[in-house]
């Protein structure tokens, strides 16, 4: 990757230009080309910011991407994608999802014991940043900072494991999109989900699979005005609350406080609570409303765009080779214990896919790979439970970063 890209991070412009132009081609080219389609619109999106970065075209990071689309566009798509996810109907989803996360949880703990112990001699400072890893590969950056912070990892490490995570993500996402394709795990696993989506069948209209799921419905400009109020007032009234319950209950002040302020003081959780009681209250009204799905998920492949950025395959090879690994052997124990144990207890391939997602990338893109396959009843469910590893991560974080003697 160049030092200086050719649009630089300051060029908020040009940058929407390109994430909205890409967001956009990779949505047409999921519903109008079988490959695009086998491959799915989010891997498009996501290898079109890889490659992007890794040339020298856009910088990995910058105010668009770190501030607007993470800081805004993320959470408004959340509301909107929720509307249609009536708390009534999730129960029984979101406890076999809870269940695998969990498991999940305990093999990247494990992941991270088996790393270092294969590695520990090759790289500097790797049981401090074992216990990052593992709090980011089960709740997500809040979890690492707090690791870092902890077991006091030096900057130089920390920047090292943050370039070797953004590249194994990208790899990784591109792997759990794929899985649903590959006949092996089809004929292993029941899908439901995925079956549903299959079952509507490709017309001649409609040339792809994704182009019949996301046919043309009716949406008026009052339904866009109400879709846009809701997301914006809940998003809004989450963060205040939030940010209330964050300082009544700071962190650092006990396991029961800590509990407190992390669960509840977590914005997404609450983002996701209000919008679920919204959606179970006025379900009758909602169903008559047009649009959210569609706004939302154009939202979500912004987002898809922006997570494919900061992975600079260069500065990987040249500073964090054994790292790479180490993130590596996290996530394969990881999704070993997400599947096997999954196979066993005889729980559905989407929930295994997205409880591993949500263990590794956290709930924010366990939601995105949900509404990119069209598994829109799996969205609610995996948000709730993917929020918890906001909480656990920083337990299970310390206990790792102790047991290895960090």
């Amino acid at each position: 990757m160049f030092s200086t890209p050719l649009i630089s991070p300051d060029n908020t412009w040009a940058l929407m230009a390109i994430t909205c132009g890409w967001a956009a081609f990779s949505i047409y080219a999921e519903q109008t080309w079988a490959w695009a389609s086998k491959m799915s619109g989010a891997i498009v999106a996501l290898l079109g910011a890889l490659i992007l970065t890794n040339v020298g075209i856009i910088p990995p990071n910058c105010v668009f991407f770190d501030d607007i689309v993470w800081g805004y566009v993320v959470p408004m798509a959340i509301p909107l994608l929720l509307l249609s996810c009536d708390i009534r109907k999730i129960g029984k989803e979101a406890g076999k999802i809870l269940i695998i996360f969990l498991i999940g949880a305990v093999g990247t703990a494990l992941g991270a014991v088996l790393g270092y112990n294969l590695l520990a001699s090759k790289v500097d400072n790797l049981a401090g940043v074992a216990a990052m890893m593992t709090g980011s590969y089960i709740g997500g950056t809040v979890n690492f900072a707090a690791m870092a912070g902890a077991f006091e990892v030096p900057g130089e490490a920390s920047s090292a494991a943050v370039v070797a995570d953004n590249l194994l993500m990208t790899l990784y996402f591109f792997v759990l999109i794929a899985i649903p394709s590959i006949k092996f795990f089809r004929t292993k696993f029941t899908h439901p989900h995925l079956d549903e989506v299959e079952a509507q069948g490709v017309s001649e209209e409609a040339k792809t699979q994704a182009a019949a799921f996301w046919g043309k419905k009716p949406i008026s400009l009052c339904d866009i005005a109400i879709n846009f109020a809701i997301s914006v007032i809940v998003v809004w009234v989450s963060t205040e609350i939030a940010a209330l319950i964050s300082a009544a209950f700071p962190s650092g002040n006990g396991i029961v406080t800590d509990l407190i302020g992390g669960l509840f003081g977590n914005k997404y959780l609450i983002l996701t609570t209000i919008s679920m009681i919204i959606a179970t209250a006025f379900a009758k009204p909602l169903e008559k409303l047009g649009g959210s799905q569609e706004i939302g998920t154009y939202l979500i492949y912004l987002f898809f765009f922006v997570i494919g950025a900061p992975a600079s395959i260069k500065a990987i090879f040249l500073n964090a080779p054994l790292l790479l690994v180490f993130c590596a052997i996290m996530v394969i124990v990881n999704m070993l214990f997400c599947f096997v144990f999954g196979k066993l207890f005889k729980f559905d391939l989407e929930d295994c896919i997205l409880a591993s997602n949500a263990c590794i990338g956290g709930p924010t893109t366990a939601a995105a790979m949900a509404i990119s396959k069209g598994w829109i009843k799996l969205v609610g469910p995996i948000m709730l439970v993917g929020t918890l590893g906001y909480v656990i991560g920083t337990y299970f974080g310390t206990f790792i970063g102790n047991f290895l003697g960090a």
